[in-house]
This record gives structure tokens, sequence and C-alpha cells, in this order.
């Protein structure tokens, strides 16, 4: 069996990231258990869904990257969609956990401990999380992976919820540890909303949403010598993996070997706007004929 090369490099991206996430929810986690900190433990549950997540893309990865066979011709790359979706069901749990925690805190009362080590662990993650999202989306780009630039923005805003819980423990040093409940709480909504965004985009592609503007794909194809006019233009899949049918209008005239070269001209141009396009299937029709 044949694996894209693309998707073993997405694999060990994957499994970098992985590493270095697991580091720092365990940094962040244990010490913030061991000084009843609930924001720092929370954000150290963040990092380990990270970890979490690591592993879901690696399946997805292994699954999506599997070439077509006969009972799947359009390939498995919407493993790789199910993968995030399961993703953004770890978030909502995660979000529902630190909800549960800080509800606990706010009844038993026990104020975090605040030390020197705390703020040290806390900068030395936050360093590590931007290196991490340096090189995940970097290398994302250059992939065009949906799934490793997606992976980078979640660890981006792990920086700023470090950064949040940084000030919580300012706050609770000056003496308001309720502060510490309060930035918990504000990293559940954060959990959540990203979860949403998750499910919000792998539901466009596992329902076919628009991938690109019907008018954008329409003009590129006018450029096209002996095309009259184009409509019923429909594309859907993925961000690196588009699927476009459309039906263009030339002269009822032309011969069929003629119409058929339009429609590989139709073709390639598309291809050379969009090159996240893989397939276009062309309808070709004779201008002033409905049918």
């Amino acid at each position: 069996m044949h694996f894209n090369p693309r998707y073993t490099v997405i694999r060990n991206i994957l499994i970098t990231v992985f590493a270095l996430n697991i580091f720092v929810a365990l940094a962040k986690g244990i010490y913030g258990y061991l000084t009843n900190s609930v924001s720092m433990l929370a954000d150290g549950f963040h990092s380990l869904f990270d970890g979490t997540s690591n592993i879901i893309g690696l399946i997805g990865i292994y699954i999506a990257s599997r070439p077509a066979d006969p009972n799947h011709p359009y390939g498995h790359t919407k493993y790789e969609t199910f993968a995030s979706l399961a993703i953004g069901t770890l978030l909502f749990i995660t979000a529902v956990q630190i909800l549960l925690s800080s509800y606990r805190r706010l009844f038993t009362g026990v104020a975090p401990e605040v030390t020197e080590i705390s703020f040290i662990i806390m900068l030395t993650t936050i360093a590590v999380n931007f290196a991490v999202t340096t090189f995940e989306s970097r290398r994302g780009r250059q992939l065009k992976s949906e799934l490793l630039i997606s992976d980078s923005l979640h660890t981006r805003s792990d920086i700023f919820v470090s950064l949040s819980v940084i000030g919580s423990l300012i706050a609770v040093r000056l003496g308001y540890p309720i502060v510490d409940v309060i930035v918990a709480l504000i990293i559940a909504v954060i959990i959540g909303y990203m979860g949403f965004s998750i499910f919000r985009e792998s539901s466009d592609v596992l329902c076919d949403a628009c991938a690109i503007e019907r008018e954008q794909i329409r003009s590129v194809v006018a450029m096209v010598n002996g095309v009259w006019d184009s409509h019923a233009i429909r594309t859907r899949g993925r961000k690196n993996e588009i699927y476009l049918d459309l039906h263009i209008l030339v002269d009822p005239k032309i011969s069929v070997n003629r119409a058929h070269k339009i429609a590989d001209e139709v073709e390639l141009e598309v291809k050379k706007f969009y090159p996240e396009v893989a397939d276009v299937l062309v309808h070709v029709e004779p201008y002033g004929v409905h049918g």
C-alpha cells in the first residue's frame, strides 16, 4: 500500500508537537494540583487536551493517507475531518470538567498557593508553546494541512490562556483568590468556543458546503476561449482538496472533439488559479439549447 508522503511529514510533526504538549501539560497540571490553583490546573488540562488531540490527529492522518480504492473512489481524506470532530467533542468535555472544578472551588474556599516556581513554570510553558505554534503554523501553510493550521491556532490560544493564568496568580498574591476561579471560567468559555468552531468548520466539509465562490469560478472559466457562458457551478471538499463540477455553454456548431478540448482547457485554467482543486467535472451544453 502506497501512502501520500505529505501525510508522513504531517504525522512526524504531530508526534513532535505531542511530546512538547505532554511536557507542558504535566508541568502546569501537577504544580497546579499541588498548589490548589484551579486556573493553573485548568490550563494544564487545556494543554493535556492538546496532546490528546494530537493522538486523534495521528489516527485520522493514518486513515486519511490511505489511497483510493474501489469502495472509496474519492479516497479517505474525510477521516481527517472526522478526527477534527472528535477533537471538538473532547474540547467540550474539557470545558465541562473545568466548570465543575470551578464550581467546587467556590464552595470549598481553599485558596491557591502561589510561589516563584508557579511563575517560572508558566513562563517556560509559554515559551515552549510559542515555539510550537510558530513551527506548526509555518509547516501547516507549506503543506496546506488544515489539521496542522487548526492545531497551531489552538496552541496559540494556549499562550493567551497562560498569560491570563499569570494574571490570576498575581491577583491571588495581592489577596484576591476569587480571580483564580474567574480566570478558570474564562478558560472554560474559550475552550468551549474553540470546540464550537471546530464543529462548524467540520460540518461545512461533511455537508458539502460551497468551497469557492461561484462568481470567482465563473470569471475564471470565462477566460477560456470558446466558452460562451457557465452555470450550475458547485464546489465541495476540504481546503486542500476541493471538487468542482459545472456546466459550460459553447457554440452548438462546433465538433464534439472541439467541445472536448474546451472542457479540458476549462479544467486546466481552473486548476491553474486554484491549485487546491483536485478534480473538475465539466458538462458541455450547446448555447441556446436548454436541458
